[in-house]
This record gives structure tokens, C-alpha cells and sequence, in this order.
């Protein structure tokens, strides 16, 4: 796992969308398993194992949650782990069994949030890209869906996790890549970072 930290407009939501085609790059490469996918369709790019649970949940309102995950549904392109299906989603999220038939805008927040990862688990990806899972929930939803995060981890799902709180992504990610203005300022451990004595303050403006 992958910690992506820093300030409001340092670049990480761009980052994202930039890796997965919803913007275009304007320089440099973008590669996934040494692949290049730069000025592919997002659709392309879901196809080579990427996948995006993007910041505001943007889950499909008007469906319900069955509906939602079923839209996602691909192939797994990579054997080697065991494929998702809507029974392993909803084992992972049994509240959204509950609300299997529910429509997606009268979910809590935290339920729009476990849709949303499990719309993107959907697509069997070997790579997901999670653009602050954390937002706007009350801190026991959190807990939650940090927990799930390291399910997901420990499964052996490559995860690239963007969040505004450094402690969460602290507590679960193997490295981490701070971005000042859209440059890689640091790149080091949770550990490396706190042997080194790095000034969190000074990129991320917390202490």
C-alpha cells in the first residue's frame, strides 16, 4: 500500500484521475505492470486492473445497491487471487446486504462509501486507487472502512490510498509519497519518516 499525502492542491485527486484517464497528462509516462496507459480511455485503463473509488463516492443514486455493484462487474484479468463477485461484497459488507434493494441515495454516508469500494472491487481490479475513503464520516464509520482497507491490504490487493489525515494512512501503508505543488517532496516509511524526524508540518500544514 501506497500513502499519498498533502496539503488542499498539492495534486493528489489529479494524480488519481491522471493515472486513470480522467484527465489527461501533460507530461511524463504512466505505466501499470509496465504497461503503458497514458491517453487510454478510463475504460481501457479499468481493463489493464486499475480501479478508482473517487473522492464524493459518485455512486449511481438512481440504482440500487445490487444495481450498483452489477454495472462494475468485469472479468479478473490476474488468476491469481479469487475473483469478486456480488456474494464476496456483500460478506464483505454485510449492511449492504441489508440494503441490497435499497436505493443508493437513501444510504447513510458510510453505506455510499462501502458501495463505492465495492463497485470498484466489482471490477476485479489489481490495483485500486482510493481518493479519501475517510470524508465527511463520523470517526466510528471510519474505523470501519480503515478496517476494510486492511482486509483488502492483506488479501494482496495493491492499494494507493489518497487522505487528508496522515495518522490514517500512517497506521496502514508500507510507503508513502508526500506532494508539494505537484512534486514528489518526500518519499520514505511511516518509520523512515518518524526516525527522520520529518516536519509534517512544514507539507502538510498539521501536526
Amino acid at each position: 500500500m501506497l500513502g499519498l499525502l498533502g496539503r488542499n492542491g498539492a495534486g493528489k485527486s489529479t494524480c488519481m484521475n491522471v493515472a486513470m484517464g480522467l484527465l489527461p497528462p501533460r507530461r511524463g509516462t504512466i505505466s501499470v505492470f509496465g504497461e503503458p496507459v497514458g491517453g487510454l480511455s478510463p475504460e481501457q485503463i479499468a481493463l489493464r486492473g486499475l480501479a478508482l473509488v473517487p473522492q464524493g463516492r459518485r455512486i449511481f443514486r438512481s440504482l440500487t445497491v445490487r444495481e450498483n455493484l452489477i454495472v462494475a462487474a468485469k472479468k479478473p484479468i490476474d488468476a491469481k487471487h479469487p475473483a469478486w463477485s456480488i456474494d464476496t461484497v456483500f460478506s464483505m459488507f454485510p449492511r449492504l446486504n441489508e440494503r441490497r434493494e435499497q436505493m443508493a441515495a437513501h444510504l447513510s454516508g458510510g453505506e455510499q462509501q462501502m458501495l463505492a469500494i465495492g463497485r470498484a472491487l466489482m471490477g476485479n481490479p489489481r490495483v485500486l486507487l482510493m481518493d479519501e475513503p475517510s470524508e465527511g464520516l463520523a470517526p466510528q464509520i471510519v474505523g470501519e472502512v480503515m478496517a476494510t482497507i486492511r482486509k483488502l491490504k492483506e488479501s494482496g490487493l495493491s492499494i494507493v490510498l489518497v487522505e487528508q489525515n496522515p495518522q490514517l494512512v500512517f497506521d496502514v501503508a508500507d510507503d508513502i509519497v508526500i506532494l508539494n505543488t505537484g512534486q514528489v517532496a518526500v518519499l520514505s516509511t511511516p518509520s523512515q519518516l518518524t526516525k527522520d524526524g520529518v516536519d509534517l508540518q512544514q507539507h502538510l500544514g498539521v501536526f
